[in-house]
């Protein structure tokens, strides 16, 4: 039994119990309810609005089609015209001292994006935080920046995470920056992501609090702001 393992995931009422073998999975949940009032949902296919599909190869796909089609619907987007990225990065965005702002559910269509790409989209991450930094006054640019991130769901509905099963457990970091990308204040980005499974497992896009002087100094404060996070993400996934 020392090759064997049980992970016992809970958010708030809802646990989620997998393993190393169906039997030992059998005995964890009959333990759990000699313990505790439980109902057994059978194999799991949804959680927290996030679908499970498992692939005939042993691989878990993490996806969020249904949500996609929801928030689209919800903004009138349904019917748009799928594009192949989420961010015109020709049409640089900037702030505005105007005093009416967009006649859009701007900040709904932010937070819904937000929650999506904090879950199973990795790849909109740059494109969710560089329009939010438009929430205080957002014009009619800023709303055109938010419906392209819609336009590339459209045509990337089905798009996920993908873990595929492997011998070795192989955890690997990544950073990247650009430089002096905000035309406002001419601070940089910085983005990371972290992988296991050959899918990644955490990541995020930040705006750097300082000027960079250089592209050196934007990648070695991206490379700071990854380690910080992998220091965390290490010790849970190993």
């Amino acid at each position: 039994m020392e090759d064997q393992c049980v992970l016992i995931l809970v958010y708030v009422d809802d646990v989620l119990v997998t393993g190393s073998s169906p039997k030992l999975i059998a005995h964890t949940k009959e333990d759990l309810k000699t313990r505790f009032e439980m109902t057994d949902s059978g194999k799991c296919a949804f959680v927290l609005g996030i679908e499970l599909l498992d692939g005939e190869d042993g691989s878990v796909t993490l996806c969020q089609r249904r949500y996609v089609d929801d928030i689209l619907k919800r903004f009138g987007m349904d019917d748009c015209k799928a594009v192949a990225s989420p961010v015109d990065m020709s049409s640089r965005l900037v702030s505005s001292d105007a005093t009416t702002k967009v006649d859009a559910p701007f900040r709904e269509a932010v937070g819904a994006l937000m929650h999506l790409t904090t879950a199973t989209r990795p790849d909109i991450a740059f494109a969710v935080g560089y329009v939010s930094r438009f929430m205080e006054n957002p014009q009619e640019e800023h709303w055109v920046a938010v419906k392209r991130i819609f336009r590339y769901l459209q045509g990337t509905k089905t798009h996920g995470i993908c873990y595929k099963p492997s011998a070795r457990i192989d955890f690997r970091g990544y950073s990247d920056a650009d430089w002096a990308g905000d035309l406002t204040d001419r601070k940089s980005t910085s983005g990371y992501t972290f992988m296991l499974l050959g899918a990644p497992v955490s990541w995020g896009s930040k705006k750097q609090p300082s000027v960079s002087l250089s592209t050196s100094e934007a990648e070695y404060i991206a490379l700071s702001l990854a380690i910080q996070e992998g220091q965390v993400d290490s010790s849970s996934a190993l």
